[in-house]
């Protein structure tokens, strides 16, 4: 089934998304800030992690990528809660799209689950570079289609490439606080079909995810 977040990580979410890449909680006029990713590696939100057996490490797996993409999600995490970040999402989104020329979208058995979730937070905060962020979601969604990216990633990911161009949102990932509560930042695609399509991709129901919502817009 899936889960729901505990409450340090909603904070966290809220806090790590940001309207604006370089502002953190930046709220847009008559909205708020946007939720979109998690404070840790394999924690998408409102996604079931841990109800497979452990990857076993691939042969092709690449230790120095790997750990390259964990260091960066962990600088970008540190900015983003107020603490150092001498990079910054600009340096960041130029590392990944390197990454991404010589790799492709970077997989399960390349860097493993955290350091491919890594790469999705940081194409997450490419917002100042639309293009490139829907390059990184086409390469994502062609990963999760071959096995070897998480569908909880691609949802956010889509949402968030969607919500940034103004357009309908698929799985409601996008949230902006509002005088009436959370609701997504922008309007859903087929809100018929939501709760059927977050479950495809192995995140909690809608109502379950706007309730977590609700104690971080308070904040």
């Amino acid at each position: 089934m899936p889960r729901s977040l505990p409450a340090a990580v909603v904070t966290a979410v809220l806090l790590l998304a940001g309207c604006s890449s370089q502002e953190p909680e930046e709220p847009a006029p008559g909205a708020a800030t946007t939720a979109a990713t998690a404070t840790t590696p394999s924690a998408t939100p409102g996604t079931t992690p841990g109800t497979t057996p452990e990857r076993p490490r691939s042969p092709l797996f690449d230790q120095a990528l790997h750990d390259e993409l964990v260091a960066m999600l962990e600088r970008d995490q540190s900015g983003r809660t107020g603490g150092a970040d001498p990079e910054g999402d600009a340096a960041r989104t130029a590392r990944l799209a390197e990454i991404l020329d010589e790799h492709g979208w970077p997989t399960w058995d390349l860097v493993g689950e955290d350091g491919s979730e890594a790469a999705w937070a940081i194409a997450q905060h490419s917002d100042l570079d639309p293009t490139f962020q829907r390059r990184a979601l086409e390469l994502l969604r062609a990963a999760v289609e071959a096995g070897q990216a998480s569908p909880g990633d691609l949802a956010y990911l889509t949402d968030r490439v969607a919500a940034g161009a103004g357009e309908p949102q698929t799985y409601g990932t996008q949230v902006a606080c509002t005088p009436d509560g959370p609701q997504p930042a922008t309007p859903l695609v087929d809100a018929a079909a939501v709760e059927r399509l977050r479950a495809d991709a192995g995140l909690q129901p809608l109502s379950e995810y706007l309730a977590e919502m609700e104690s971080v817009c308070q904040e």
